[in-house]
């Protein structure tokens, strides 16, 4: 049936009583039913994958939680498109946390692509990752090889070793000398940087996280206190100054660049920090244990697959290249694979422009002008009328032919195929993102053949822990 012949329907589902219908939609997504199933279960309830619903966290904190959700492949990419959803101070969903986080400025994440400030302040984040690109891979393998060291350590002396840990601490150490060429632990920083941006990332994405509390009294207390009032930005105030302190003292050449294309240094200072943190930091601290994750689920056949190509490629292009990388078919599709069935920001917002129709697989639904709309991603990408086994993860499924399935990957808040510009909301890192994910495992493979590891979860990622490592056996 072609999108014009598909019967316009009323949206189903409601938001309940005002206040009242909100709480209850908050504590099944938390507490009664979890995230997945609060979906899974309105989906069935209506037939639909599209319908109403409200998205925490609500009152007191939102003004307004009623979403419509959109649950498929095909009618997710209406939130990448802005000629019909707005982008304005939608980020975070329904509510917007503080300017206090962010030193008084809107940063551009919560822009809207009409705003004039956006399209300068993209065009800049573009531009300064354009002239550090030959930085990539050296600083990446560095901080990486300093990584595996510790971990290599921890193994030896504990018998196992937690990767997150070393990875927020790598991943700072990356983002820092990439953006600054200094070391943190030689500024006002010291080795206490990735705290820093933890708690600020925390204080921020407190009303839509769980600590997982297996305790009724617990879940009340984590409700009313995450949940129910934002959290004061005066708790991350001092250690917000010494990272701003920081970044406008080492990221000069960055900064004046900015002056030069008309945006205020101070302005462009507190975007810089929130590229840093919230965008790189935050990014690779969620995104590398979830690679790691699903790897290690795939098996010593899949490992010692890796390892060849791995090692092969890079002996005959004589070092880790962009040239080699870019040989790695497998590579790029454990990558790919692992962003897609397990999406690092699980939540795409956008508020229609005007009225407008989105489509799914089997009907279409008129959405109002100002409605908020919801995409949940991780069932977007695992759409069984897309993909064959969607909930499996299949290391080779982009290879070859199955390339053809990029378009249905929407990670980087807009499609593989599509690339970032300054009139799009599509993350400017995307392609730095898909780097560091394969020089993860470029430097991982080249130093071992196999890994063994339990996996867990938190209330944003998942947890690794190694627990053996097989040195490789070729070079």
């Amino acid at each position: 049936m072609s999108d014009s012949e598909l019967p316009l329907e009323e949206i189903p589902g409601d938001y309940g009583f005002p206040f009242f219908g909100a709480i209850r939609d908050r504590l099944n997504y938390f507490y009664f039913q979890g995230r997945d199933e609060f979906f899974r279960d309105r989906m069935r309830k209506y037939q639909s994958t599209v319908f109403r619903a409200n998205m925490p966290p609500g009152p007191f904190i939102s003004s307004n939680p009623n979403v419509v959700v959109l649950l498929d492949a095909i009618s997710f990419p209406i939130l990448f498109d802005t000629s019909k959803v707005e982008k304005r101070n939608v980020l975070d969903g329904t509510f917007m946390p503080s300017t206090a986080f962010t030193g008084g400025h809107r940063a551009c994440a919560f822009l809207d692509p009409s705003e004039p400030k956006h399209a300068a302040i993209k065009r800049w984040f573009l531009s300064l990752l354009a002239a550090r690109r030959d930085m990539f891979i050296p600083t990446l393998r560095s901080c990486l090889s300093d990584l595996f060291v510790d971990l290599e350590d921890k193994l030896t002396s504990k018998g196992k070793a937690s990767f997150n840990s070393l990875n927020d601490k790598m991943s700072f150490n990356f983002v820092f000398r990439l953006l600054c060429d200094q070391k943190p632990s030689t500024t006002i920083l010291g080795t206490k940087g990735a705290t820093m941006f933890d708690l600020w990332l925390l204080l921020q994405l407190a009303p839509l996280l769980s600590l997982g509390f297996n305790n009724m009294v617990l879940n009340f207390l984590e409700d009313v206190i995450l949940h129910t009032f934002p959290l004061p930005p005066l708790l991350i105030k001092s250690s917000y100054k010494k990272l701003y302190h920081a970044f406008s003292e080492h990221a000069t050449s960055i900064l004046d660049e900015a002056e030069r294309l008309g945006i205020d240094r101070d302005e462009a200072c507190h975007n810089l920090m929130f590229l840093a943190g919230f965008n790189a930091y935050g990014g690779m601290k969620a995104t590398l244990p979830i690679l790691i994750k699903w790897v290690g689920s795939g098996g010593e056949d899949l490992h010692r697959r890796l390892a060849r190509e791995i090692q092969s490629t890079v002996r005959s292009e004589g070092g880790v290249t962009l040239a080699a990388l870019d040989r790695m078919s497998l590579t790029k599709s454990v990558v790919y694979e692992a962003l897609r069935i397990d999406p690092p920001v699980p939540f795409q917002y956008g508020r229609a422009r005007r009225d407008t129709v989105v489509r799914s697989h089997d009907a279409a639904f008129e959405i109002k002008k100002g409605e908020m709309v919801f995409g949940y991603q991780p069932f977007a990408t695992k759409d069984p009328r897309v993909f064959d086994d969607p909930e499996e993860f299949v290391g080779d499924r982009f290879v070859g032919e199955g390339e053809k399935l990029l378009r249905y990957v929407y990670w980087s808040n807009g499609r593989e195929t599509d690339d970032p510009t300054v009139g799009n909301k599509q993350c400017a890192g995307k392609d730095l993102v898909l780097l560091v994910c394969r020089v993860m495992l470029v430097e991982l493979f080249l130093r071992y053949d196999t890994f063994d590891m339990e996996r867990g979860s938190l209330p944003v990622g998942s947890s690794v822990t190694f627990k053996s490592l097989t040195k490789a056996t070729s070079c």
